[in-house]
């Protein structure tokens, strides 16, 4: 990077939490524009820090070049994807925010996003269409600058998304708050035709002026004419969520087909606000003191289920509000009914094992919702 280095660490002090992390990960600068490897990726959600001293490399046009002609098509993708490529790919900050918006959906919300994107409704999704994801994100990121931080602000922008931005966002009204919820939200809400419409002339300014990424040539193919129908865009989708899923269980299972226990409340308990989990391991220590293991296909379910979180907190809700207390028969069924995941006796068990603090055999709102949904958000609610 040709920048002063001091100045670019600097930036840091004006950048959003998503945008740290993806700065910290980072590994690749092209043109001024920093992009992840997939590797990079796998790592900034599976890792707390990367394990290599940071560093940007400089890629040429002819390395770049080379990377996308290895592209494989949508076609042949897979749940190894990610771990094939490896090195060998470039990922954008504003894919990295919709990769991650990928892992916390359940699949009944793959068709959703699939029809945000499909804005002349014809079943396909071209290139043009996919790039007003550029802009949603981007003015969804987008915050008031204090007096004396625009500079920053713009050199920021120019590092994650390759150009200049002015700061007045078509997604934002008078009045209206200029953070919404989350970036899925924003997606669903900032997709009526007439704002697409809008977007989608700045959409060609943008495919003019960027660069091509892994992701871009993988759905679109390298002369960008293809198009990206259900079946695959669902099928990427899915497998993104099990490779990340299958990196995190083998991180710990050693070769064997189970985790333990206590190694599946690691996982849980990664990324949430419980500052004390030593106390809900050794509470699930007494209380499971010989160890099953939990299988990959239970592990899966449980996320899958997580994924769902919100059809499932209604159910949770009204036992909240009947002032009840929720049991291993009750759980089970809720989960059933409003996600359609059927758990096993087994990891329910040690779902309560490890929730049930005061010991009751019963879960509480409380213990339970408010930590899986750090968990599901993984540390960026």
């Amino acid at each position: 990077v040709t920048e002063n280095r001091s100045d670019l660490e600097d930036l840091h002090l004006y950048a959003t939490p998503r945008e740290q992390r993806f700065r910290r990960f980072a590994s690749l600068e092209f043109e001024g524009q920093l992009y992840m490897t997939p590797y990079d990726f796998i790592q900034a959600v599976t890792s707390d820090e990367p394990k290599r001293a940071k560093k940007w490399r400089s890629l040429s046009k002819q390395e770049l070049n080379q990377i996308l002609m290895e592209t494989p098509p949508v076609w042949k993708g897979s749940s190894k994807l990610f771990r094939n490529l490896n090195e060998k790919g470039v990922i954008s900050y504003t894919e990295y925010l919709f990769l991650l918006c990928i892992l916390t959906k359940p699949h009944a919300g793959f068709r959703i996003a699939f029809n945000m994107f499909d804005t002349d409704g014809n079943e396909m999704v071209d290139k043009k269409e996919f790039l007003v994801l550029q802009e949603i994100f981007r003015k969804k990121n987008e915050k008031r600058e204090r007096k004396g931080d625009e500079e920053k602000r713009a050199m920021l922008r120019l590092q994650l998304y390759g150009y200049h931005t002015s700061t007045n966002s078509v997604l934002k009204t008078e009045g209206e708050d200029l953070e919404p919820r989350s970036y899925w939200d924003t997606l669903r809400r900032s997709t009526s035709q007439a704002l697409f419409s809008d977007l989608a002339e700045r959409a060609d300014d943008i495919s003019s002026s960027l660069s091509d990424t892994t992701l871009l040539v993988h759905f679109f193919g390298k002369k960008g004419k293809a198009e990206l129908n259900f079946e695959d865009f669902y099928r990427f989708m899915d497998n993104l969520q099990t490779e990340v899923l299958e990196i995190e269980f083998l991180s710990y299972s050693n070769g064997m087909n189970t985790i333990s226990e206590e190694d599946f409340a690691h996982i849980l308990l990664r990324y949430t606000n419980v500052e004390n989990t030593s106390s809900y391991l050794e509470n699930m220590r007494c209380r499971i003191p010989e160890e099953k293991g939990i299988t990959f296909e239970e592990f899966r379910s449980f996320f899958q289920f997580l994924n769902n979180l919100e059809d499932f907190t209604i159910a949770m809700q009204m036992y909240n509000f009947a002032s009840r207390s929720i049991g291993q028969d009750e759980f089970k069924r809720a989960v059933y009914v409003a996600t359609g995941v059927k758990l096993s006796p087994h990891l329910v068990n040690t779902v309560f094992k490890i929730f049930d603090v005061d010991r009751d055999d019963q879960l509480s709102y409380k213990e339970f919702i408010g930590i899986m949904k750090d968990r599901l958000n993984r540390g960026f609610r």
